[in-house]
């Protein structure tokens, strides 16, 4: 026990004794104090003991202290007023409650004198001015709204609510395969792609043998609930969570965004403190304090852009996927990937792939960079080259012979390619790609994400292959849009989705001459002109760069480009031509209403 309480206890009891033992005057100022130091210091018992009606204060001071929940009690002493036999003492109580909340008041203490002796004359009001003696004080909560997430244009994406969650044990189902199709047949208006067969063949490499089969909101479950109770083997419970409003509007984007503001969606919760009757009924309020609900999170997502794409790569029996970013904010538009792809994770924008021909625009990069070339510059292209011991040749063997470099980007010609990266200097590769995005580590909130790896390369054949987008360096969807929307910004934007939650960037992104962003500009531009990805000609004023990626059993399909204030990287995995991938752009750009 401290110094200080054993003080105010003593002090108390001195008082306490003199009250009881002594004839001379006493004053009423340091018997209220008694009682203040006795109440503050949780004695209840002292307290009581300095009023006429011990019982009834001791009662009424502990339920004040319980009731609030109180950690402590500060109180301060005001002016005395005596008259006669009576006398009032100002007091400030400052109540210390839960979660750093502070109560203060002020009131009048009343006191009375009988046979010489100042004792506290018991009302309720000794512990506040507005509390009636058969009335209790209680603390009470306001729970503040949760956040809400929206996307670009303000719709919600992510509300707070209740989800289900229905899990199948296939040792606990007498019939597993009854069950298992019972179940697909109930979720079938949620869920119309899962078949009893798939999902008993999940349930049973269960880890621990529980399958949790589908997450159900609130009216979901009303609609299919009552179908899955009774079911052996299947449970079904219930628990607060972040709720998609939409299960086909960016799902798998949307679970990482949820998992990094789960933790930040409550606001401040507001208090009151309030009387009670002895039936319990609320009688007044005596001091509130008002919630502060968690401001709402803003993504960077416009639903136009990611309903287009996503319907766009969800027609494609391949693994698919298209980023979208804007430019001139660095805002992801869209990230867009079909259930093929969702198997592996978020590819999109954290999965490595060989880019094909679209590294070219990198290359061509470097090129005028080291001021090997411009887009003006003839090179050669034959249907063929051998450098080294490699020999690389042009798709199907074309040959266009000797051609600006601009008309070699547009018929994407590996030869001329290859033999312009040979010639650049070892770091060349890699300081052109950092230069449009490429290479650093971006950590941007509620998106996991990599751009890619272009090392440096110390070999003419080394440097042949990579300039073609085959060799070493790989790169994601979410990088190759990084690259679109730097050159058609004129400088690297920094990538975001989440509104204030800002994106950090590890590595140096050099800013590129104006003059390489031009030449690539023009060149690209060609490419949909007249070149490779002429089927997006009448899709407006497109710039892009098509690639078709060898790898083992098949080859990759590319498109990068950018249209207005829009930029997309598109990659159909081993889907061949990037005439696919061209298509699949096309069908998104289509699908965007008037002004996009």
């Amino acid at each position: 026990m401290s110094t200080r309480i054993l003080t105010l206890l003593f002090a108390a009891a001195v008082t306490i004794a003199a009250v009881g033992c002594s004839s001379g005057p006493q004053r009423p100022a340091l018997v209220a104090e008694a009682f203040f130091d006795a109440f503050a210091g949780r004695d209840l018992e002292a307290a009581a003991n300095i009023t006429n009606l011990p019982e009834r204060a001791s009662t009424a001071l502990t339920s004040a202290w319980q009731q609030l929940q109180a950690e402590g009690l500060d109180v301060r002493s005001g002016d005395t007023r005596v008259t006669g036999d009576t006398a009032t003492v100002d007091y400030t109580y400052s109540w210390r409650l839960p979660k750093e909340r502070v109560w203060t008041y002020r009131g009048q203490l009343q006191m009375g004198r009988s046979e010489g002796r100042w004792t506290v004359r018991w009302t309720a009001s000794d512990i506040h001015p507005r509390l009636g003696d058969t009335q209790t004080l209680e603390l009470r909560a306001t729970p503040a709204p949760r956040a809400r997430v929206n996307e670009r244009s303000g719709s919600d994406v992510l509300v707070p609510g209740t989800v289900h969650r229905v899990v199948f044990t296939v040792a606990k189902a007498a019939d597993p395969t009854y069950v298992a199709n019972a179940i697909a047949t109930a979720l079938n208006p949620i869920t119309p792609k899962l078949t009893g067969t798939a999902l008993l063949a999940a349930a049973r490499k269960a880890d621990g043998g529980a399958y949790p089969v589908e997450i159900l909101t609130e009216w979901e479950y009303n609609q299919v609930g009552g179908d899955l109770l009774g079911l052996p083997g299947v449970t079904v419970s219930s628990e607060w969570d972040m709720v998609s409003t939409d299960r086909d509007f960016a799902p798998d984007l949307l679970t990482q965004v949820r998992k990094t503001i789960i933790d930040e969606v409550d606001g401040r919760a507001g208090w009151r403190v309030v009387t009670q009757n002895s039936n319990g009924a609320d009688i007044a309020v005596l001091h509130e304090v008002e919630p502060e609900p968690a401001p709402s999170f803003s993504l960077s997502l416009d639903r136009h852009v990611q309903n287009a794409a996503q319907r766009a790569v969800d027609a494609r029996p391949e693994q698919a996927m298209t980023v979208v970013l804007q430019p001139s904010t660095g805002a992801i538009l869209a990230v867009a990937q079909n259930r093929a792809a969702d198997r592996d994770g978020p590819v999109a924008t954290s999965g490595l792939y060989p880019p094909g021909s679209t590294f070219k625009t990198i290359t061509a990069a470097a090129a005028m960079n080291a001021g090997i070339a411009t887009p003006d510059t003839v090179v050669p292209c034959p249907s063929r080259i051998t450098i080294g011991e490699r020999t690389i040749p042009n798709y199907n063997l074309f040959t266009v012979g000797d051609v600006p470099l601009a008309t070699a980007y547009e018929r994407s010609c590996n030869t001329a390619f290859a033999k312009i990266s040979s010639q650049l200097p070892s770091d060349a590769l890699h300081l052109a790609a950092a230069q449009l995005g490429i290479g650093p580590d971006y950590t941007v909130a509620g998106l996991p994400t990599v751009s890619g790896q272009v090392p440096e390369s110390k070999t003419a054949v080394q440097r042949a292959e990579d300039g073609i987008g085959q060799g070493k360096v790989v790169v994601s969807p979410f990088g190759m849009a990084l690259v679109a929307a730097t050159i058609a910004n004129g400088a690297a934007p920094v990538p975001y989705l989440i509104s204030g939650h800002n994106t950090t960037v590890d590595g140096q992104r050099p800013a590129a001459d104006s003059e390489v962003i031009d030449g690539l500009r023009m060149m690209m531009r060609k490419v949909v002109l007249g070149g490779t990805a002429e089927r997006i000609a009448d899709m407006g004023e497109v710039y892009g760069k098509t690639g078709e990626a060898e790898v083992e059993g098949g080859s990759h399909s590319w498109f990068i480009g950018y249209r207005g204030d829009m930029a997309f990287a598109t990659l159909l995995v081993k889907a061949g031509s990037s005439d696919n991938a061209v298509a699949v752009t096309r069908e998104m750009l289509t699908a965007l209403p008037a002004g996009y």
